[in-house]
């Protein structure tokens, strides 16, 4: 299966997913067909806090249609924050869209999770996910620590690196939920997050929502089933 990205949001999320596909089809007798198109940040942060679902499907359809002239058989977008037009996006896709969501679901319903705690920016962190998941209890931080937490996830993805304050703030928002809210599993809901997360320890257990969701597009591309 060719599979089709929509990049750029951001840059190193792009290339996380890249490299990520690239080390899982290394052993495998399956060559990869990958294209990649770049779309912008900051107008999909814009429309997500306004929650302007439509416009930002349109502007999708726009990149979906070079992915598909160029030869793609189903597209995913490497962002979770990208995910809040899912369902519009895959109402007017000429592609088959490799949703993220449902591969998340999967994977904890696998683990055995029934509460977990959401790192992310806000339009991810308010909605639980884009309410995806209503089978799951989600843990509720206070207003003032979601929106440190999504300014400090924009600021990252947008300079392509997380500073030990960005760090800092990820553990300790973390480790509270996991310790005092009784969080069993902490989502990286933000692609970016690698950035911070990689090669890390945190006292806490962390599924990241980029892994699960590369891990779908790498079986789709082998398999040739969509998830």
């Amino acid at each position: 299966m060719h599979i089709g990205l929509i990049g750029g949001i951001g840059p190193a999320a792009t290339e996380f997913y890249y490299r990520g596909l690239v080390e899982a089809h290394k052993n495998t007798d399956h060559r990869m067909e990958l294209t990649i198109v770049h779309a912008h940040t900051d107008i999909l942060i814009g429309n997500m806090m306004r929650d302007n679902r439509t416009a930002q499907a349109e502007i999708f359809l726009t990149y979906l249609e070079r992915l598909r002239n160029a030869g793609c058989d189903a597209a995913a977008i490497t962002s979770m924050a990208g995910h809040f037009c899912v369902e519009e996006t895959i109402a007017i896709s000429p592609l088959p869209i490799l949703n993220a969501l449902p591969a998340l679901k999967n994977a904890l319903k696998t683990k055995d999770v029934r509460k977990v705690g959401l790192l992310g920016s806000l339009g991810v962190t308010k909605t639980n996910l884009y309410d995806s998941m209503p089978d799951m209890e989600f843990a509720n931080v206070d207003e003032h620590t979601m929106e440190q937490v999504h300014s400090a996830y924009i600021e990252m993805a947008g300079q392509g690196f997380a500073s030990d304050a960005h760090k800092d703030l990820f553990f300790k928002v973390g480790e509270d939920m996991h310790r005092n809210m009784g969080v069993e599993q902490i989502i990286l809901a933000g692609t970016d997050l690698f950035l911070a997360f990689e090669g890390a320890n945190p006292d806490f257990p962390v599924l990241d929502s980029a892994k699960v969701h590369i891990e779908a597009l790498f079986q789709a591309s082998v398999s040739g089933i969509n998830n």
